[in-house]
């Protein structure tokens, strides 16, 4: 990546220095969905989160600030979602969470529609996978209609669009 670009190399001490706040933040509101299901303080699930996608660094760059926290939002949904299924083999049944489609983003209620959630989203996200991302950013990243926009390269009303249908298929393969 070059200078003139917001967000500096993935793993440089400058990113995560830059924006940690800023990170802490986002997985509060992960967190904070999630319940005490995860056993994760905010720190715990930033440092998760750098160690997954401290993996995969050769082969990922951000043209914007907005396609980074859109990734590190996919990322602490998936580490978020192994704690959850992990915690559920050794508890069968237990304290597993329960997030619904009638919410606004950050709203969760506790139960298994959680892992049934990201099911259906991994369903969707192999026929329609703009739909898929537009849930993600909206529901796990607690993005606006118009930074959506600005990572999908669509406008403001398609993502309301995509939003909309998202929700009813979902709805749908849940039901």
């Amino acid at each position: 990546m070059n200078a003139s670009d917001d967000v500096p190399d993935l793993l440089g001490d400058a990113l995560w220095i830059e924006t940690f706040n800023e990170l802490k933040l986002l997985a509060r509101s992960r967190l904070r969905a999630a319940g005490a299901v995860t056993q994760l303080n905010t720190t715990a699930l930033v440092h998760e989160s750098y160690l997954k996608l401290s993996q995969r660094v050769g082969t990922m760059s951000f043209p914007s600030r907005n396609h980074f926290f859109a990734y590190v939002a996919k990322v602490m949904r998936s580490v978020i979602v192994d704690l959850v299924r992990e915690r559920n083999a050794d508890r069968r049944g237990g304290g597993l969470l329960m997030v619904t489609l009638e919410t606004e983003p950050g709203v969760v209620d506790h139960g298994e529609e959680a892992l049934q959630l990201d099911e259906a989203l991994q369903a969707l996200e192999q026929v329609e996978p703009r739909l898929a991302q537009v849930v993600e950013m909206r529901y796990y990243a607690g993005m606006t209609e118009l930074e959506i926009a600005e990572v999908l390269q669509i406008t403001d009303r398609t993502v309301r669009r995509d939003w909309e249908k998202a929700r009813a298929i979902l709805k749908t393969m849940l039901a």
